[in-house]
């Protein structure tokens, strides 16, 4: 069943992260480092996983990858697991460098973790989990791709990921208040404020390359009176880079940070934007890792903020959003964190039409830019745009459908999106739920 994938490690892309790793390795090594982490970093329900596999298939067609690559079983989630855990185990750790950068490849870029395929698993194995395991691994033996890895070392340099100094952080919010400021003359974003109900939260690429999000974050906290604030200290980018590098003690650090500063500055509650795996990262992995169960102040995800503020009618919608709509379901917030409906019921607020993708909900197909992959960069990029080819078909008959733009509430899926609406060439706009807010509601001088 899986006899190409030897003759297939001949077509390597060039990575120079993984290759430099490649080559710092001997076979003796390699075993060693896969012993002790299978022994020190694995536990039950590593084991039971991997036992209990029986490679029945039911989670193929739950893969994007594996429907975009004509159905070849290599790509499907029990087909990964085989050629890598199943190989490591069988092996007891005897393997080749020609095998580690095989595994690389797969656990980093044939997997968005997105867990689709755990849904249809009947015995509920997380293939997302383990290929995680797998990144860890590759971790420890130093074999990570050089984009990534160089995204997780902006975070332990600068505690974001775009390499932001602390001073052009600051510049950012300025600018975009005094921006602002012509729209509401008496807006601020508040830095540094103790004890404010909200601490707002971004992700690294806002200041750097989406700043009028932060413009519309900003006129949408005034408008709607509320108590907020952002620090002008490292702290406040709640991404995490380092979760999908398997750089698990740098994660951790990053969550910290982050809920460090937000309890410095005595906040009721934070709010992030944006983002999914960000949410994954501060509600569902780094705080578990720091050994909080839950975090250990209240999170709350853009989605629900803005639902929160309709329902308390903070915010009023002067006139709804003319151009139909569909809406795509970030996988770590929705598979992840449930919000699905209620991101529907911010778009019936405001939104005239809304044509929904099919499958929907926590059945929607990934991005494929999630999970680290897009982050990977430019030498994967294609591999990602055509393995997700359903997609295309998918943002293809709701365009059908009438609608022209594509909501989606995430920064990594607008790059994949954008990248698959390019390839495709499906001619559909994205936008955040953040855009179609600020575009509709009430402000105080229409008032």
């Amino acid at each position: 069943m899986y006899e190409g994938v030897k003759a297939e490690a001949d077509h390597k892309i060039d990575d120079a992260g993984i290759d430099s790793g490649i080559q710092a390795l001997t076979d003796k090594k390699i075993e060693s480092v896969i012993t002790k982490f299978l022994k020190s970093e694995t536990g039950a329900r590593f084991k039971v996983y991997t036992d209990i596999c029986v490679h029945c298939g039911l989670c193929a067609d739950a893969c994007h990858f594996f429907l975009s690559n004509d159905r070849n079983p290599k790509f499907s989630p029990s087909g990964k697991v085989k050629q890598t855990i199943g190989e490591i185990v069988a092996k007891k750790g005897k393997v080749n460098s020609e095998f580690i950068w095989k595994l690389a490849e797969i656990a980093f870029t044939e997997c968005n973790v997105c867990k689709r395929c755990v849904m249809y698993c009947p015995f509920g194995i997380d293939v997302a989990y383990l290929m995680l395991t797998m990144r860890r691994l590759c971790h420890q033996l130093g074999v990570v791709p050089q984009n990534i890895q160089d995204t997780a070392h902006s975070h332990s340099a600068t505690f974001n990921q775009m390499w932001i100094k602390e001073d052009e952080w600051i510049d950012s919010l300025q600018w975009q208040e005094e921006e602002a400021r012509e729209e509401l003359p008496k807006l601020r974003i508040p830095l540094e404020k103790q004890g404010a109900d909200i601490f707002y939260s971004v992700i690294g690429p806002e200041p750097k390359f989406r700043a009028q999000l932060l413009y519309q974050a900003a006129v949408i906290m005034n408008t709607a009176g509320v108590d907020w604030t952002m620090p002008a200290t490292p702290g406040w980018d709640n991404s995490d880079m380092c979760m999908y590098t398997g750089d698990y003690e740098m994660m951790g650090r990053l969550k910290r940070s982050h809920f460090e500063t937000a309890m410095r500055l005595k906040a009721k509650r934070i709010v992030m934007g944006e983002c999914g795996h960000a949410f994954r990262s501060v509600y569902d992995v780094g705080n578990r890792f720091l050994g909080w169960k839950m975090p250990p102040i209240p999170i709350t995800h853009a989605v629900a903020f803005y639902h929160e503020l309709l329902i308390a009618k903070k915010i009023k919608i002067a006139h709804l959003f003319e151009e139909p709509v569909t809406f795509h379901d970030p996988c770590n917030i929705v598979r992840g964190g449930g919000l699905h409906e209620i991101a529907r019921e911010v778009i019936r607020y405001t939104c005239k039409t809304f044509i929904e993708m099919i499958p929907n909900r926590e059945h929607n197909y990934c991005c494929s830019a999630g999970g680290g992959l897009i982050n990977c960069g430019a030498p994967y990029k294609m591999k990602r745009v055509e393995g997700n080819r359903v997609k295309a078909e998918q943002l293809k008959e709701a365009k059908k459908k009438g609608a022209n733009i594509v909501i989606a509430p995430c920064h990594n899926c607008h790059g994949g999106l954008e990248d698959i609406i390019h390839h495709y060439g499906l001619d559909m706009k994205l936008k955040f739920l953040g855009d179609i807010i600020y575009e509709t509601m009430e402000k105080p001088e229409d008032e």
